[in-house]
């Protein structure tokens, strides 16, 4: 049915008829391509089409497929990269800002005008029903705080408030005959009123002052006509101390800090208890610390944290340590429960030579053969003063042997000391002496080469070096001093832990009033 255009060539009639056709449109390239283009291009075809250009990364690594897999990802990941999409803003319109009458219009129909007084609608301009004024109106009072510096008075306080000196003078004295100038603390506020003045060269009239003077007193001065009147207002203080007990645990501070004891509390603690005990081994994680501190309370709220008072280690229900703090002739101390003080201090010089021989062993200047040294000469001139090295009492005076005209001095601690070579001697046997007290003078008695002094300190009988000891100083306790120092330890072993930090009432706090529909209500019921 159908022919192809090649056998329609081959007819006359077939080749007329493609004839009439109208002929396609030629292209004709700038340049001539090569006879063998065709070929060329169909085989470049081909080693593209066979060309792996992903190849598996893990195998051949190194070689020409794998670099040429390699430059495949790189490019992808780069034309995915280069397609992402931009997450700025889309910037949108924006409206101009308002400015000039617009502004004050759109200020006018929003709350913004209530912050600039209150004002509503559209500011008009002053006309000529506006007069000004002749003056202005003073305030009829002013209110201000004031507060007292460290190293500042009272009365320069109240006179850069703006109170007139004669005003200020006379507050100073109601102050001062109610309370010491010198109680009231640095940085204490005082709520300052200060009323209407008579013209405006005259300073303003005190009309009220306020201010807490100590912990437990509030004073108000109020104005009555001319006169400035004081008046006290008591405010109810707890004394009670606070007492915090607990287990010592793994670490004794922090299981104080964590009963709330403060921290400078807990360390002057330790300090205590340390010149008793060793902290870290004497002390077992089973045993209970028990400390007493100063407290105050106000009815007002404030709290005053005060010293340590009493610092104590339990064991099995007995007290290991028991350290009261305690005043006795001028001096703070701390005391055991039995009244025994205890103070650290260094041994005096006993004469004011230089130290001629050292303790050890040595050659006998006079003996010629080594023998044990057993203290420390101080050379001097005859006649120089030995002193007491610390407090103690004299256990004997007098000559003996070689040591010449020798004094032995009884310590406390089982401590003892000894002075050899005297030329005279200043004390008696059985004779309390003090730290630095003149006990005899350097001299040459005995086995002497010349006039020295030989000083030996012995510890339960045995000598030992000088050099290696710090002495420690007791006080004890008697009397009617003793009996009160036992009655303060009582009081405050008596104290409950916790007991200072209950519920305060009110000195102010009184019955509460029954309202009256209540006392129906009960009427109606009975």
């Amino acid at each position: 049915m159908f022919k192809s255009i090649d056998m329609l060539a081959d007819q006359g009639n077939g080749a007329a008829a493609i004839a009439a056709e109208p002929a396609a449109p030629s292209f004709t390239l700038p340049f001539a391509l090569p006879e063998n283009f065709n070929d060329v291009l169909d085989r470049w075809q081909d080693r593209f089409a066979q060309t792996d250009w992903v190849p598996d990364l893990g195998r051949d690594i190194g070689s020409l497929t794998w670099l040429r897999g390699l430059a495949t990802l790189v490019l992808l990941c780069g034309i995915a990269i280069s397609c992402l999409p931009d997450f700025g803003p889309i910037k949108g319109h924006q409206n101009a800002a308002l400015t000039g009458f617009r502004a004050d219009q759109a200020r006018s129909q929003t709350i913004a005008p209530l912050a600039y007084g209150s004002d509503t609608g559209i500011r008009m301009a002053a006309t000529d029903a506006v007069r000004p004024l002749a003056q202005s109106p003073e305030r009829p009072s002013i209110e201000l705080v004031a507060t007292l510096g460290r190293g500042d008075s009272l009365r320069r306080v109240l006179q850069r408030a703006g109170v007139a000196n004669a005003e200020a003078g006379e507050v100073n004295e109601l102050v001062a005959g109610a309370v010491s100038l010198d109680e009231i603390k640095p940085g204490t506020k005082i709520d300052v009123v200060l009323g209407r003045r008579p013209a405006k060269n005259q300073p303003r009239p005190l009309d009220q002052l306020a201010f807490r003077a100590r912990f437990d007193l509030n004073l108000e001065i109020l104005r009555n006509g001319d006169q400035l009147e004081l008046n006290r207002k008591p405010i109810m203080v707890d004394d009670t101390p606070l007492r915090i007990k607990g287990t010592v645990g793994s670490s004794l501070y922090r299981s104080a800090r964590a009963a709330g004891a403060p921290a400078d509390a807990v360390q002057k603690y330790l300090q205590v208890i340390g010149k008793k005990m060793s902290v870290s081994r004497d002390i077992r994680s089973t045993d209970e610390f028990d400390i007493i501190l100063g407290y105050r309370r106000a009815e007002t709220g404030e709290v005053e944290v005060g010293d340590l008072l009493y610092a104590g280690i339990e064991r099995d229900g007995k007290a290991k340590a028991q350290m009261l703090k305690w005043t006795s002739g001028g001096r703070s101390n701390w005391f055991e429960a039995s009244g025994v003080g205890q103070s650290s201090g260094q041994l005096v010089r006993p004469t004011n030579g230089r130290r001629t021989s050292g303790y050890g062993m040595r050659r006998h200047p006079i003996l010629r053969y080594k023998r044990m040294h057993s203290g420390i000469d101080f050379g001097g001139g005859y006649g120089a003063p030995i002193y007491a090295v610390t407090d103690g009492r004299v256990t004997f005076a007098g000559r003996k042997g070689g040591y010449g005209k020798f004094v032995k001095i009884k310590h406390s601690g089982g401590l003892a000391s000894g002075y050899a070579h005297m030329s005279r001697i200043a004390v008696s046997n059985g004779r309390k002496v003090r730290k630095g007290q003149i006990i005899g003078y350097i001299g040459s008695t005995g086995l002497s080469t010349g006039p020295h002094l030989h000083y030996e300190l012995y510890r339960n009988g045995r000598t030992i070096n000088p050099n290696s000891v710090k002495f420690v100083q007791r006080a004890e306790l008697g009397g009617k001093e003793l009996r009160k120092f036992k009655n303060e330890l009582k009081r405050l072993q008596q104290v409950e832990p916790g007991a200072a930090l209950g519920t305060l009432k009110s000195a102010s706090t009184g019955p509460k009033k029954q309202r009256e529909i209540s006392r129906l209500s009960k009427a109606s019921i009975s």
